[in-house]
């Protein structure tokens, strides 16, 4: 990794990506952060520049759950940088009832699973340029609690769905997550760039901020000390960062002892995550050409 690596990452005016951000910052990266609202971007940017006085950090406005969005970000970046040490895919919403998205998604599929799928591929050639270049996907251990996978349907699955219910769904986009992950670092091979997915464990954040109590159950957990997202952030920053990982591929890790844990079925199936890959590409280039109301 380059003395001064850029590194591009996703939902990283909150949460855990905020914390992610301004400590790679203070180890002398240069940042390149997505953003949907400008008053956050303006308060995480004050921050950065307290923390690691001088740090470049550059913007860029996008909204996940549209899939043209994700794809001009990507190619915004990919213009303006054409070598990117580390991609972090952060964002990630869980909603409490379906949404459908101006593209006719499902909106946490498209945010937690799609946008990341696409702005990957984005930035690929500018993270094949760069030596020992990472890939780190957020993904977590929610994806045990996915129900069952039907493919390629649940990609596009737009059934309503209760608070309570909303669990498994939330789960089975991390669950893609990770058979995208372990597909990509398959793909990758050879090439010089890693590509990893971390499990940040419980964390008190902004994910479920769509819930009436979240304000009042984030006091009470962070008083208890229960849920502290710095801790939830070290791996991702870990598996960003330290020469420990360099050259490392293909790993599901979570922050409990940095330990590498092994996904649940389907996950574990080469087969499985390879149709998931080609079951993406042709909806989304279906997408691309307009045709997703007609599937």
């Amino acid at each position: 990794m380059r003395s001064t690596p850029l590194i591009v990452m996703t939902g990283a005016t909150s949460g855990l990506g905020r914390i992610v951000a301004i400590e790679l910052a203070r180890r002398g990266a240069r940042l390149a952060l997505t953003t949907r609202d400008a008053e956050r971007a303006a308060a995480v940017s004050a921050e950065i520049e307290l923390s690691a006085p001088g740090t470049s950090v550059d913007f860029f406005t996008a909204d996940f759950s549209r899939t043209g969005d994700v794809r001009r970000v990507g190619r915004q970046m990919a213009q303006r940088y054409h070598q990117i040490d580390v991609l972090i895919n952060n964002a990630g919403l869980h909603a409490f009832e379906q949404r459908i998205t101006a593209d006719g998604f499902p909106e946490m599929m498209a945010v937690n699973y799609l946008a990341p799928w696409i702005l990957t591929q984005e930035l690929l050639p500018s993270l094949k340029a760069t030596p020992n270049a990472r890939i780190v996907n957020v993904a977590s251990e929610a994806s045990r609690r996915h129900g069952s996978l039907a493919l390629p349907g649940d990609l596009t699955d737009t059934s309503p769905f209760s608070a309570r219910g909303s669990s498994a769904v939330y789960g089975k986009s991390k669950l893609l997550d990770i058979m995208f992950t372990l597909e990509l670092a398959r793909r990758l091979e050879g090439t010089g760039v890693s590509a990893n997915c971390v499990d940040p464990g419980f964390n008190v954040t902004g994910l479920g901020r769509e819930l009436r109590f979240a304000p009042l159950m984030e006091k009470i957990l962070a008083h208890l000390h229960i849920g502290d997202p710095e801790r939830g952030a070290g791996l991702t920053i870990k598996l960003a960062s330290d020469s420990t990982f360099s050259g490392k591929s293909g790993g599901y890790y979570t922050r409990r002892n940095t330990k590498r844990l092994t996904p649940v079925h389907p996950a574990d199936d080469p087969n499985l995550c390879r149709q998931l890959w080609e079951h993406t590409e042709q909806l989304l280039a279906a997408s691309r050409d307009g045709d997703v109301a007609s599937r």
